[in-house]
């Protein structure tokens, strides 16, 4: 199908909900990490049983973080993250950024109470897939107006 649409790449987005906890946080987030990591690892083996693993991509986003200091049984918005990206041509065993240090009030703290500063932008993570995808490099900044203003618009992760 792909090629008769002549499509170099597919894409297929899937949502799984439910994070934004403020109460209840522990249970209700350690079950939706099970959930997601028994989908990602059954895709992820049906890309290998069907030959594709080299040419799928797998990685999640998500618009906001969580704060370190909790507020009852959950915490509030933040804004850093971690997000992760898997297949076969990923660059994997590794973090891309650097990890921050989880003390309140560190350089990594915006205010104090756990609200983590990212090391490396969400432009930059967006730019590193497009490229995937194929965009130029020429055209990342009309994707990522931002992209300009930190240090390179490829993190390395893919090969």
């Amino acid at each position: 199908m792909r090629s008769a649409l002549g499509l170099s790449r597919q894409i297929f987005y899937c949502v799984l909900d439910g994070f934004d906890t403020h109460g209840g946080q522990l249970a209700i987030q350690s079950a939706l990490l099970q959930q997601l990591s028994q989908a990602v690892l059954a895709f992820y083996q049906a890309t290998q049983e069907l030959g594709v693993d080299q040419n799928v991509t797998t990685f999640t986003a998500s618009e906001f973080g969580r704060a370190l200091t909790p507020n009852s049984t959950g915490t509030d918005h933040a804004w850093g993250n971690h997000h992760f990206v898997i297949g076969t041509g990923v660059k994997g065993g590794q973090f891309y950024g650097q990890f921050p240090s989880l003390t309140l009030g560190s350089d990594y703290d915006a205010t104090g109470t756990g609200t983590l500063i990212p090391t490396s932008s969400v432009d930059q993570y967006g730019a590193t897939l497009a490229q995937w995808f194929g965009v130029g490099v020429g055209n990342l900044s009309t994707i990522f107006p931002n992209i300009g203003n930190f240090p390179t618009s490829n993190l390395g992760i893919l090969g």
